[in-house]
């Protein structure tokens, strides 16, 4: 049976958010307030320019380019019967430690303003080597927050050390979030099935973006892949049968560099017209109908030039579950620069903007057709409360929390704290 089958409304249990300890975060605040004198962002991008020339949306059509069946059917020949996500989380690698037991070091890359209403960090052993990405939850796969019985946040990464063959592949972990007080987590390896599904390589991108949606994650990659947004079935995670670094078939089995599970892609879109922005960030929009995905425009760290966000609508056919119709039904031009994170929730956006070094924090902006705002840190006059390596903002929309990660925190809080911490 599917999991539509078994995924039935229930009433809501123990509320996801849990607080954390306050002095821990208030001794985060108060460490890495930066002054105003190096950090004010007194430049207002001001409203969204709607782009509606056929020249300026027509490039961002999307291609969608299917693996054929038979190649799915040969790789599941091979690895055996794929598994679901409750499989997945019932066999952990490992558990996440409470923002309480985590360092200094590790909390100065929370938010300073609004400050995190849960946090947790990974373990150095699990991440060394790894960089932290995108996020989505189960919160974006279904309306009431549950995936089957469970609570779940995707949290992905990506290979930054390593030998050449290694650097580049990108991860999900699958976090169990049923029980605030212990995250448990199990690693999978992102694929793409190669000779017609004798083999598997590892995706060969950082991971920017993830949504999941119904029973497919879309993730987006950068240019060794294309820019490619590749699709993945939740519901075909596949077991690897040999440990070790290598990726993919391998005497005696199947390796995913020493991960115990892969995901398969099952397809892939592209956009179609010459100079299309590559999409950087991505998250889901509920508030919409139908439901939609948005996305900021990838960006050279060095470029300086206004930033487009646009939106693709997901297809209400039930045999396209959780795959995107080709046309964007809307696109934007923001005057925001070096925006790394985006979010789209009724009239706003929300964008996470990083300038400087990596140490430095970035500012959390709102802006829509009327204007925009950024969050401000208390009676301080800068806005960079944000943290600067925060990447992805993925809306929960059942428990009304924002997620994201940075370095080796995860985090979120109420999107109503957001809202309250914008500058008028």
């Amino acid at each position: 049976m599917g999991h539509r089958g078994r995924h039935r409304r229930r009433r809501r249990g123990r509320a996801l958010r849990a607080g954390l300890a306050g002095t821990a975060l208030a001794l985060t605040a108060a460490a890495t307030l930066i002054s105003a004198s190096q950090a004010t962002d007194a430049d207002d991008p001001g409203a969204l320019k709607p782009l509606t020339a056929a020249s300026e949306t027509a490039p961002l059509r999307l291609t969608e380019d299917s693996v054929p069946g038979d190649a799915l059917g040969r790789l599941t020949e091979g690895m055996g019967p794929p598994v679901g996500v409750g499989d997945v989380l019932a066999d952990p690698d490992g558990s996440l430690r409470d923002a309480a037991d985590c360092t200094d070091e590790e909390r100065r890359a929370l938010p300073v303003e609004p400050a995190a209403t849960r946090a947790y960090c990974w373990p150095g052993h699990e991440t060394d080597g790894w960089r932290a990405g995108a996020v989505t939850t189960s919160g974006d796969a279904d309306e009431d927050g549950r995936w089957g019985e469970n609570r779940v946040i995707l949290s992905g990464w990506s290979r930054t050390t390593g030998t050449a063959a290694e650097q580049g592949l990108a991860r999900v972990a699958f976090v169990n979030a049923g029980d605030a007080g212990e995250l448990r987590y199990t690693w999978a390896l992102l694929a793409v099935p190669v000779d017609g599904g004798r083999d598997y390589r590892g995706l060969g991108s950082t991971v920017s973006g993830m949504v999941w949606y119904q029973d497919k994650l879309l993730v987006t990659t950068g240019r060794g892949e294309g820019g490619a947004l590749y699709v993945y079935d939740l519901d075909r995670v596949q077991r690897a049968t040999v440990e070790g670094t290598s990726v993919g078939r391998v005497p005696g089995g199947w390796s995913a560099a020493g991960a115990r599970y892969v995901l398969p892609a099952v397809a892939s879109y592209r956009t179609t017209g010459a100079g299309a922005p590559r999409p950087g960030g991505i998250a889901l929009d509920r508030s919409t109908a139908p439901d939609s995905l948005v996305a900021h425009e990838a960006t050279p760290a060095d470029e300086d030039g206004p930033t487009r966000l646009w939106r693709y609508a997901f297809s209400t056919r039930p045999e396209r579950t959780g795959l995107l119709d080709a046309v964007p039904v809307a696109v934007y031009e923001t005057e925001l620069t070096h925006v790394r994170s985006v979010l789209s929730y009724r009239s706003g956006w929300y964008l996470g903007r990083m300038t400087g070094t990596p140490d430095e924090r970035g500012t959390l902006w709102r802006q829509d057709s009327d204007g925009a705002r950024p969050t401000r840190c208390g009676a301080d006059e800068t806005h960079r409360c944000w943290s600067g390596e925060a990447t992805s903002l993925s809306y929960w929309q059942e428990t009304g929390d924002v997620w994201s990660q940075s370095g080796r925190m995860l985090f979120a809080l109420p999107l109503a704290s957001v809202d309250r911490s914008l500058d008028d």
